[in-house]
């Protein structure tokens, strides 16, 4: 049986192994893209990113060595193309990845203190692997977001 991360017996062909980046970019609606920089910002930059802001948003990248393809994905915080106003999609969620269980629960209150909304504290989940250390958080839009460490040196759930 295969799962996400397995390649399969066939292995990957020239255009996968090229392409194994999946996801080139997320892109987040926002209502108030002053609000919505000021949650980011808690703690993206953390994370590594970057962020460019133009006429239409918010985009956050990680930084791309010379010579090197992008490290995806990227990540924009715009106003809705259609110029109606932003909703947030239900069951969606983003989740970005931090170095240790310390910086998801350092990166969790920065982006409450930032307008973010708590939608569960940092900690294990049981329904989750032992390793898997997760936060959820509500941005002042409403698009769930969660920051999360598998970090093999922090310790585990089972101790």
């Amino acid at each position: 049986m295969e799962n996400a991360r397995s390649v399969g017996q066939g292995g990957l062909d020239g255009f996968a192994r090229k392409k194994c980046q999946m996801i080139a970019y997320v892109t987040v609606g926002a209502n108030d893209i002053a609000l919505a920089r000021r949650f980011y910002d808690a703690f993206l930059p953390a994370l590594g990113y970057g962020l460019t802001v133009g006429p239409e948003g918010l985009s956050y990248a990680l930084p791309v060595p010379d010579g090197q393809r992008p490290v995806l994905p990227d990540f924009y915080v715009k106003p809705p193309f259609d110029g109606q106003p932003a909703t947030v999609g239900n069951g969606a969620m983003v989740a970005f990845e931090a170095e240790s269980q310390q910086q998801v629960r350092d990166l969790h209150a920065a982006a409450l203190a930032a307008g973010g909304v708590d939608e569960g504290a940092p900690g294990f989940r049981a329904s989750y692997g032992p390793s898997f250390y997760v936060s959820y958080l509500r941005d002042p839009q409403g698009n769930k977001i969660a920051l999360f460490s598998s970090n093999p040196n922090d310790p585990t759930r089972d101790g």
